[in-house]
């Protein structure tokens, strides 16, 4: 039996999500088919919402629904230490932590050749632009500890050295290969506190 097109069409849309197979996909159509008009048309309201709603931070390249976000805004922010790290996810899973209370900058993405991304696709300039304006004692580099993040923190730490004094590597109490927006809370705050120069 051919499967209907409007299924497909939405199953094939839901996989492109992470951790979603076809089974998985399969089921969250036909719940959506079974959902409530109102309650159906809310969600795909704030899926198209979405996009609309959210973009970069210019300063430092945190999700954002106002002209800057809420941590580059908050006057109780440490403002002489800067931690940079690959995706916005990363400084979620770092302010959930509570163990960190400076400012962020987000790259964007890491240098991964296999993807295709170079250092043109990151939030380097932005960040280069803001050390040269603003004056901070520490830049830790946080990027997930894979090749591809010792990679970008190895180029940043090469490309910020005369800019800061002091550059610092997160701890590895982070397992390698793992990801950031992953690790527990204590683990976390480890990190942070085992910090080493680069």
């Amino acid at each position: 039996m051919e499967k209907l097109k409007a299924l497909v069409r939405l199953e094939e849309s839901l996989v492109k999500l992470p951790s979603v197979g076809k089974r998985s996909a399969e089921r969250m159509a036909y719940a959506m088919l079974n959902m409530e008009d109102d309650d159906l048309k809310e969600f795909s309201e704030a899926i198209i919402n979405l996009k609309k709603s959210i973009h970069t931070c210019p300063i430092c390249g945190f999700l954002t629904e106002t002209d800057t976000c809420a941590i580059c805004d908050d006057p109780e922010r440490i403002s002489n230490i800067l931690m940079v790290v690959s995706y916005p996810k990363d400084v979620i899973a770092f302010e959930n932590a509570e163990s960190y209370r400076g400012l962020y900058h987000v790259l964007n993405g890491v240098i991964s050749l296999s993807k295709g991304s170079t250092l043109d696709d990151l939030n380097i300039d932005t960040l280069i632009k803001r050390l040269e304006k603003q004056q901070f004692d520490e830049v830790i580099i946080a990027t997930n500890p894979t090749i591809e993040g010792e990679t970008t923190a190895l180029y940043i730490a090469k490309l910020i050295a005369d800019k800061v004094d002091n550059v610092t590597r997160l701890a590895y109490g982070l397992q390698m290969g793992g990801n950031l927006d992953y690790t527990d809370a204590l683990t976390l705050s480890k990190a942070v506190e085992g910090r080493r120069k680069l």
